[in-house]
């Protein structure tokens, strides 16, 4: 099991991957421990000073304006996290809500926090003893940070509510017990802190960059595999012609199509045929393709920025001034969800289109609806029925979240990022894609199959071609294909697809 050390460095997409591919532990660089004290150190004298501090010496939101006695400062703590923890819906999941945690470091390992060293020991206790807390999905409007959500973190470090303790859910008191961990009693400032924040939805984000990066190379593979089958020239994926335009995921896409296609039979037996144009879904690949890939770039660099930055409310800065500011505000990453929402939806809509080209057969090759006895048979019309169902939500749950907002807390937090759900729509857009493509994958093959068996396809795409046809009974026309389109997609989901081809070709 990988070991992330926990300091203010800046941290890639790939420190996360662990997470979500066999687990992770954390430990506290040496620097970040002095960083966490030496800020608790400036908020105390400035408590002591009697300066007004929001959410340590006053009431949230529309309440501030409340001041609270000093010896109710960490009853305002607890009570802030039993009443912020409203969340409904089902749980994150345990990747995700991992990622929660480890985000919850980055920021505090910077020391702006003003919380105790025992706080983020805690929490990285909670993280290598494998208690993840139970954190409902919906209740937040990604503003004064994703409140409820990270309420129910809260409840978890103070032994309240439930958790999961080695994968099983269990009240928290019980996890605690079976894994000798004491709860946290929260001091002041520490309740706001764990709130205030943008967490999760940024951990969301973090974990749709790391499935976005996998589909965006799936889709290549799987273009290249329709390009190969449905008689579609390979010259126009040339580098040449490409370099005329300077947008890297272009580059990058054509690149990779191209490279799919050396020594293909297929390609080879028809380059006198004379045909001048292949429609968009094809001859676009690299432009398509290429815009989902620079708009998955961009968003990536503003996720990446989030979780590199601060983010709680109040601030303690250096000079041991205590401002409250709006660093829990969500917007970038809102914006960000939302940009990869359309890019994930667009790669769906293509695979979609080259699906429904190949229902219309290849003259004297391959019949209608890729069928063995047409008439007899219905092929894989109803295959590309649920690609367009599923393109078609993509397109629904594209609609940007960032651009609503509904004003919360009495009108102090009056325009609201709407990240959480930025996030969610995205993930399902996600899982229609990989259906898509999957889908695609099963019908260029059985295309494959059946009008190109005598011709050697290309060394990267025969290799998907033969693990497809382990899959998929070709040979029996007709049948139940829901089983094997899940299998596929499960396939592609766990990057099946892509290392394969990464064993042939290094794609880009």
């Amino acid at each position: 099991m990988d070991t992330l050390t926990i300091s203010s460095k800046s941290y890639r997409l790939k420190d996360f991957t662990p997470i979500f591919e066999g687990g992770l532990r954390v430990r506290l660089a040496d620097s970040s421990k002095i960083k966490i004290q030496r800020s608790r150190d400036r908020l105390k004298k400035s408590i002591k000073a009697g300066n007004t501090i929001y959410g340590v010496n006053t009431g949230f939101g529309n309440l501030s304006k409340i001041k609270i006695k000093n010896t109710d400062q960490e009853l305002l703590q607890l009570n802030l996290i039993k009443s912020h923890a409203t969340g409904v819906g089902k749980p994150l999941g345990l990747e995700i809500s991992r990622t929660v945690m480890v985000l919850k470091l980055l920021t505090y390992a910077k020391g702006f926090s003003g919380v105790r060293l025992e706080l983020v020991e805690k929490i990285i206790q909670f993280i290598n003893k494998d208690i993840v807390p139970y954190i409902p999905e919906k209740g937040s409007v990604g503003a004064s940070g994703d409140l409820a959500p990270l309420a129910h973190l809260g409840l978890s470090l103070i032994g309240d509510g439930f958790s999961f303790y080695r994968g099983k859910k269990m009240k928290t008191a019980t996890a605690l017990a079976k894994a000798r961990v004491k709860p946290i009693v929260l001091k002041a400032k520490e309740g706001i802190s764990l709130i205030n924040g943008t967490q999760v939805s940024s951990a969301i984000a973090v974990s749709s960059l790391i499935r976005g990066e996998n589909l965006l190379k799936a889709a290549d593979i799987v273009g290249a595999i329709s390009v190969e089958n449905s008689l579609s020239s390979r010259n126009v994926f040339r580098s040449d012609v490409h370099e005329l335009k300077m947008h890297k995921g272009q580059r990058d896409s054509a690149k990779n199509i191209y490279r799919m296609l050396r020594g293909s039979q297929i390609v080879g037996s028809h380059k006198d045929c004379g045909k001048v144009q292949d429609p968009y879904s094809f001859r676009c690949i690299p432009h398509i393709h290429g815009a989902c890939r620079d708009g998955y770039d961009s968003a990536k660099n503003v996720i990446l920025n989030e979780i590199n930055s601060v983010s709680d409310n109040p601030l303690v800065l250096e000079s041991g001034e205590v401002i409250s500011s709006g660093h829990f505000h969500g917007e970038h990453i809102a914006q960000s969800l939302d940009s990869l929402s359309i890019a994930f939806s667009e790669l769906g809509a293509v695979s979609e289109r080259r699906v429904y080209y190949f229902m219309k057969g290849i003259p004297e090759v391959v019949p209608p609806f890729v069928t063995i006895e047409p008439g007899l048979e219905s092929g894989y019309m109803m295959a590309h029925v649920t690609a367009s169902a599923l393109a078609s939500e993509n397109k629904t749950l594209a609609h940007p979240a960032s651009v609503d907002s509904l004003p919360t807390s009495g009108g102090q937090e009056d325009l609201v990022s709407m990240a959480p759900w930025a996030g969610y729509k995205l993930v399902a857009i996600q899982d229609n894609v990989s259906v898509i493509l999957a889908i695609e994958l099963m019908v260029a093959s059985a295309v494959n199959r059946l009008g190109f068996s005598k011709l050697r396809p290309a060394k990267a795409t025969g290799t998907i071609l033969r693990l497809v046809s382990r899959i998929c009974d070709f040979h029996e026309g007709d049948r139940v294909l829901n089983n094997e389109i899940d299998v596929i997609t499960d396939r592609i989901i766990k990057k099946d697809i892509t290392s394969v081809t990464q064993k042939i070709l290094r794609l880009d």
